[in-house]
């Protein structure tokens, strides 16, 4: 298998990753840190997927998708942290002014997962990010130890898988999800 991380401008492949299965369903598409909690709420069924339509035929694009051949099988979430809710966030310090990028989704489609994927969406996360000229990306895992996490919550990532790919951890948090605190983790691209 080869996967291959492309820009996520192809609006058909990100529903395939993070879209409802009914088109009326509210499901988050990734838009939870992306938008303001008042738009967030606003935005019902169909008009979620809009959203995100445009998103894709935006520059940069609302993250990068991994592929198997022609097969979208998984998507990471990447963005300039000022243009997220993380700009905003309580429970995630800012531990400079340096104009980072943040990556707070990950997401591997059933029938793909335990093959690597997660690591290649890190990888191509860094590089999009680098390739916009981001100094810095952050990302916001779960740090779980060896502890099972919830696969529904998982879509922060878990240290280990940031460490693997070269982030350090740059401060704790007060976030907690799935009963796991969040660390931020800090990959320098200078």
């Amino acid at each position: 298998m080869t996967i291959e991380v492309r820009p996520a401008s192809a609006f058909e492949d990100v529903r395939t990753l993070i879209g409802p299965k009914s088109p009326g369903a509210n499901v988050c598409w990734c838009l939870s840190y992306r938008i303001p909690s008042k738009l967030n709420n606003e935005l019902r069924g169909p008009a979620r997927g809009e959203y995100v339509a445009g998103l894709c035929r935006a520059d940069p694009a609302p993250g990068v998708l991994a592929y198997d051949g022609d097969e979208p099988v998984g998507w990471a979430a990447v963005a300039p942290r000022s243009a997220t809710s993380f700009a905003r966030n309580r429970k995630i310090p800012h531990i400079d002014d340096l104009p980072v990028w943040s990556l707070w989704c990950i997401r591997v489609r059933p029938g793909h997962r335990k093959q690597g994927i997660s690591h290649a969406l890190i990888a191509g996360a860094v590089a999009f990010a680098r390739g916009h000229g981001a100094p810095a990306i952050e990302a916001y895992p779960l740090d779980n130890g060896d502890a099972k996490v919830d696969l529904t919550m998982a879509y922060a990532g878990i240290r280990k898988n940031f460490e693997r790919a070269g982030f350090t951890h740059a401060a704790d948090t007060t976030s907690v999800l799935a009963g796991h605190p969040r660390v931020l983790m800090r990959l320098d691209l200078r």
